[in-house]
């Protein structure tokens, strides 16, 4: 069940009968920000004053009253001008965290109107190492797909690999000219990246290079089977690395179309934004040109400032050549016939925004429904502020990054180890590592508002105290530790539920949160929501665990509690998971 959207509907529906009003009005109901005045509050009460002329408090007063005769209400009381602060009953909330312990779903429903989802994420560009910039794409579209699978909607997974254009003559060129074929055969990946800096900069001094290097592509483009097969060993070598790096993160993906995919598309794209009235050709080139009165008239509301640019949207260079925007719509074309999507999701830093709002406003205006959202992120960030580099200046290898989160991650256990704060078997080691090293990674990014720039901070990250991934796996590993000692079957537990502590309360409040906060997260995309959530509910156990027994309590005390701790041992587990953060059972 969604609490508040229940607790919503009901405030609506009993302010309509206590007022004797003809329909529901808003109850705007929202958390308290103290729990020491409830644990909701009904703000709809003010601007239903303003319509029907009353005071406030006097309006405020029924509806109060009419909120206490509701079973979910154990306290409701008029504060300020006109609030009504909402304390939950402590048995309905038993009954409702019981069902949640006895429910597959932790309580947490299906979305009404399922859509199928195309969500973009990663794409790296083929015939280069990934690094850095490409964790947070990676990362938060795998989150956005757990979370909007698991609420109900049919996800496609799509990893729009860069592996089309211009930079692929250079590399055939530039193979032929200055590879070393031992090299490739060492370290495939590194050898095409050596060469492609070579091809690139002397493309800029010598026009002659650049002929021939247009030449090659032409010829790729045109399928010519040296040049083909070259892409196809640039391809393949490229996804050997990335399939490397993803399984590191325990990411996959349903599909790999890249540009190429579309590729046979682009002249008749091109023809129909043409054909459309949507481009127009200018100085060779064929573009959109926002600030036309025709197209500023055919823009819709939420684009119309886009009817002050200046700059096109160019889809066609006046060589023929097409732009990454020319596969872009492209690619909304096939998604929506191939896959009949209801929605694609971008999951691209927010510096591209300029370009998607360009791309979303021409699908509009060619009159495709399907629901088009750019998920931006901001940049990570070293110790001094600016974007995260080597010490040389360099780009991070992704890679390597990861196998330094392992790296430390193992040291951070075994020094634990050694002071016997942790027990571990050493044929667990490696696994363990692996774990709390990725998983660290993932939740220290995870856990920022996504459109924040954030700190890559190692000594925090690893940390198994604070707001960090290490603490929510310990966390969770205390939770089933707690059954072991007790000989206590956790998988299936079942228990009548009794919150006589002010601990118990505590943990309770959170609890009850977590349906709603699944489907608010997976609705805005925003996978932070969850790692609050999760940091919140390790908390409010620790202070539980500290002050309520469990294993020495006994009797219905003791069976109320293990059922606690084993709600919250889902609940972490099944957040984790949803973050693509492995969960460690023993540690």
């Amino acid at each position: 069940m969604l609490l508040e959207k229940h607790l919503d509907a009901l405030a609506s529906c009993v302010m309509q009968e206590a007022l004797n009003l003809e329909a529901p009005p808003r109850a705007i109901l929202r958390p308290t920000q103290d729990a020491k005045h409830g644990d909701f509050q009904i703000n709809g009460a003010m601007a239903l004053a303003k319509q029907l002329k009353k005071n406030p408090r006097e309006i405020a007063s029924p509806i109060a009253e009419a909120m206490l005769a509701r079973d979910e209400v154990l306290e409701a009381s008029v504060a300020g001008p006109g609030f009504i602060n909402l304390r939950l009953d402590p048995k309905w909330v038993e009954r409702l965290l019981a069902s949640m312990l006895r429910d597959a779903r932790d309580g947490v429903p299906e979305v009404e109107e399922k859509q199928t989802v195309v969500v973009d994420y990663s794409s790296p560009n083929i015939a280069k190492q990934m690094h850095v910039g490409h964790l947070r794409s990676t990362i938060i579209g795998a989150a956005i797909c757990e979370l909007l699978r698991f609420v109900g909607h049919d996800v496609i997974a799509d990893n729009h690999i860069g592996d089309w254009g211009t930079q692929y003559g250079l590399l055939i060129l530039g193979m032929r000219e200055f590879g070393d074929q031992e090299a490739l055969k060492r370290d495939a990946i590194v050898e095409l990246e050596r060469v492609y800096k070579i091809a690139s900069a002397k493309k800029k001094e010598d026009e002659d290079f650049a002929d021939r290097a247009r030449a090659e592509l032409a010829k790729l483009q045109k399928k010519d089977p040296d040049n083909y097969a070259m892409w196809e060993m640039f391809v393949e070598t490229t996804r050997g690395v990335m399939d490397r790096v993803y399984d590191k993160l325990g990411v996959t993906f349903d599909h790999f179309l890249g540009e190429s995919a579309y590729d046979d598309m682009l002249p008749a794209v091109v023809q129909q934004l043409k054909d459309a009235g949507i481009a127009r050709e200018d100085n060779g080139a064929v573009c959109v040109f926002f600030n036309d009165d025709d197209i500023k008239n055919r823009l819709g509301k939420k684009f119309k400032k886009l009817g002050k640019q200046e700059v096109p949207f160019i889809i066609q260079k006046k060589d023929g050549a097409f732009l990454y925007s020319t596969s872009d719509i492209a690619t909304v074309l096939y998604r929506r016939e191939h896959f009949n999507s209801d929605r694609a999701v971008y999951v691209v830093d927010r510096r591209q925004g300029g370009h998607f709002q360009q791309l979303f406003a021409v699908m509009e205006i060619l009159g495709e429904d399907m629901t088009l959202d750019h998920v931006g992120f901001g940049t990570v960030l070293g110790d001094d502020g600016k974007p995260l580099k080597t010490r040389d200046g360099g780009t991070v290898r992704l890679e390597s990054l990861l196998d330094e989160a392992v790296e430390r991650a193992r040291n951070e256990l075994e020094q634990r180890l050694a002071d016997g704060k942790l027990r571990i078997a050493e044929h667990e080691m490696d696994e363990v590592s692996r774990a709390v090293g990725i998983g660290a990674v993932k939740y220290a990014d995870l856990k920022q508002n996504r459109t924040s720039d954030y700190r890559f901070e190692w000594d925090k990250m690893i940390s198994f105290s604070g707001n960090s991934g290490p603490y929510l796996q310990n966390q969770l590993v205390r939770t089933k530790s707690i059954f072991r000692k007790g000989e206590v079957e956790l998988e299936g537990y079942e228990a009548p539920i009794a919150l006589g502590h002010e601990r118990e309360h505590s943990l309770a409040r959170v609890m009850i949160k977590f349906p709603d906060v699944v489907h608010r997260a997976a609705a805005l995309n925003e996978p932070h929501q969850i790692a609050e959530h999760l940091y919140d509910l390790a908390q409010a156990f620790s202070r539980f665990f500290t002050d309520c027994p469990v294993l020495k309590s006994e009797g219905e005390t003791r069976a109320s509690r293990l059922a606690l701790t084993a709600l919250t041992s889902q609940q972490l587990e099944r957040g984790l998971r949803l973050l693509g953060i492995p969960v460690i059972d023993r540690m």
